[in-house]
């Protein structure tokens, strides 16, 4: 269930008639004082930028610890081991998290699919240690944009319309609200900023995200809009991209979200993934591609991806050409163990 200044969040007080109620929570939420307050807070917030050389700084006293979500990848953090918990990199796709109030306790994932959504929150979930139905948890919504066909978009106003909701960002953001509605935990949401609330022109006018990630300061449960580049976003950057894609095709993947982090013992346990030759013979033909086709066939943002993006996908290849056989990857198919090391580095075990 859905709760917001402490009280339940009802739908039928909120929508108008002329919503469907499957599109009309979302609308209700993105269009209440208090949410729409919050997600201007957000935006006067500076962002945080994670690089390793500027972490290691001689001026600060120690190294933040933090753990590093790609797509589709959840992880549930402690306060007492972990700074930060976060993601970047999202366009149409939802960095989502919740925060048990009790204990600090922070589940993040970054949600790429409606599909994943009902299996990924029980994971999610069941990630809580001490967790009962009665803890009051803090739900924070941020990325996606308003990605919708100019053809249906280009009369629209502030706000959001049943005629212009056809873009992948919309579908994902109701599907995460429709799926707490039904919940019996009490979700109590802090921050909505998605959709028109994060979407802002480029140059060309062509409409782009304002924060593309976030992270949650586990001390005080705080938001924070935030970027990583290829020192930060560790370990295991190009095998746990490559995962994203190759998990489409192991069934044991289906409908869930990638496991990646040990709450316990804060170490990294990429979970196994396998992938097919298919996939290297697609590495191949995709290599041969200009980067303006591999934005077009590989985005479903193109003009909202990062400058690194093709890039990240050209290193992706390489490695699956390199290494066609999973198993080279994922021997006896056990998972890749990161431990933080003394200087707040990952070393494998």
């Amino acid at each position: 269930m859905i709760f917001l200044n402490g009280v339940p969040f009802h739908t039928h007080d909120h929508i108008s008639s002329s919503s469907s109620n499957e599109n009309g929570t979302l609308l209700a939420l993105m269009n209440h004082p208090t949410l729409v307050s919050a997600s201007e807070s957000i935006k006067a917030i500076p962002e945080r930028k994670f690089k390793i050389p500027e972490e290691s700084c001689p001026g600060r006293l120690e190294k933040s610890k933090w753990v590093y979500l790609f797509q589709r990848e959840y992880a549930t953090a402690d306060p007492a081991l972990v700074d930060f918990i976060g993601t970047d990199e999202a366009t149409t796709c939802v960095g989502f998290a919740i925060r048990n109030r009790k204990n600090g306790i922070t589940s993040v994932a970054h949600m790429d699919s409606p599909n994943i959504v009902d299996k990924g929150l029980d994971q999610m979930l069941s990630s809580f240690i001490d967790r009962c139905l009665d803890d009051d948890l803090d739900v924070h919504m941020i990325g996606s944009f308003e990605d919708s066909s100019p053809d249906h978009g280009s009369d629209k106003s502030g706000s959001e319309s049943d005629e212009n909701l056809d873009g992948h960002s919309f579908s994902l953001c109701s599907k995460i609200i429709e799926t707490l509605m039904m919940k019996e935990e009490k979700f109590h949401f802090q921050t909505l900023c998605v959709l028109a609330h994060n979407t802002k022109k480029d140059s060309e006018g062509n409409a782009c995200p304002i924060f593309n990630g976030l992270v949650i300061e586990m001390s005080t449960g705080s938001v924070i809009p935030a970027s990583f580049d290829t020192t930060s976003r560790c370990p295991d950057e190009i095998v746990r991209r490559i995962r994203v894609t190759s998990s489409y095709e192991h069934h044991k993947w289906d409908g869930k979200l990638l496991e990646t982090y040990n709450t316990l013992t804060d170490r990294f346990e990429i979970a196994p993934c396998r992938w097919t030759w298919r996939q290297e013979r697609i590495a191949r033909r995709l290599r041969d591609l200009s980067d303006s086709e591999v934005l077009h066939l590989c985005s479903t943002s193109p003009s909202a991806e990062a400058p690194d993006f093709v890039a990240n996908e050209r290193r992706k290849w390489e490695y699956l050409i390199q290494h066609p056989n999973w198993n080279e990857t994922f021997p006896m198919e056990q998972p890749r163990v990161f431990k933080r090391t003394a200087d707040g580095d990952w070393r494998r075990c």
